[in-house]
């Protein structure tokens, strides 16, 4: 497993939990995170023991956004990284999940400030899970600033267009109540327990058949902006190969026997 200064990884049964570990600067934004965290959406991708992924931050807080002095690489921090931003020079958006979309469900567990730059990779995760404590928003303007890691695009799309529009344009911090009441956010649990819970979804995921799995993921992204006969046509391309699959046989298989299925990913 990989990791760097500002990011670790741990598996966690079928999971690999990627945290933001920056909790002295509530895990804003540096060189060092963002390698990490572009690595640990390529190591799930790679693994096919990997089921899912969980993402959340060290320290009460999740992100709060871009650090442009660490970015910068002023003085010696994050330097050492350096080469590989030249080497890819996009790798900043793929860390964001701005250009990357990792084929396993991705699942985020927010504590403490999930604002700008963190605003925005949350809106690049699947399943999304926030602390009663929890705090949104999508800062930018207030700095004169355009948040350009996504947000004028998805946000939109995920939440209604009205609330979209009040939370780029005001640049007021949301609760997580009211994130959730706009659709940001899918759970609202006890301050200190979105891990436990993002890792419980993610259990639920992992006894599903992974194949089948990633195709439903895939499918919803692809139709997502398609015309519904166009859509329906592109779900039938994308779902009944996995009929075919020994995936789907054990499946049925263990229903039958009245026991849990066995996946192989074949």
């Amino acid at each position: 497993m990989g990791g760097t200064e500002h990011l670790t990884v741990q598996r966690e049964g079928a999971t690999l939990v990627l945290t933001l570990n920056r909790p002295d600067a509530k895990n804003a934004l540096s060189l060092g995170m963002l390698v990490g965290l572009y690595d640990g959406w390529v190591e799930a991708d790679e693994d096919d023991a990997v089921r899912s992924i969980v993402l959340t931050g060290a320290g009460g807080a999740f992100c709060a956004g871009m650090d442009l002095k660490a970015l910068a690489g002023k003085g010696m921090e994050g330097e050492q990284h350096r080469d590989r931003l030249k080497a890819d020079p996009d790798l900043h958006w793929k860390a964001m999940l701005r250009h990357h979309r990792p084929r396993k469900p991705v699942i985020a567990a927010v504590e403490g400030y999930c604002v700008a730059g963190g605003t925005e990779i949350l809106q690049g995760t699947d399943i999304r899970v926030a602390g009663e404590s929890a705090t949104f928003g999508l800062f930018e303007v207030k700095r004169g600033l355009f948040p350009i890691g996504g947000s004028t695009v998805r946000l939109q799309r995920q939440v209604p267009r009205t609330h979209a529009l009040e939370m780029l344009l005001t640049g007021r911090p949301y609760s997580a109540r009211e994130a959730a009441g706009i659709g940001l956010i899918g759970h609202v649990v006890a301050d200190g327990t979105a891990l436990t819970k993002a890792l419980e979804i993610a259990d639920q995921i992992n006894s599903c058949g992974p194949l089948a799995v990633e195709a439903v993921k895939a499918s919803v992204y692809e139709t997502a902006e398609l015309t519904e006969s166009d859509g329906l046509a592109a779900e039938l391309k994308r779902g009944w190969p996995v009929f075919d699959t020994a995936d789907a046989k054990e499946g049925a298989r263990a229903f039958a026997e009245k026991r849990p299925p066995v996946y192989k990913r074949a």
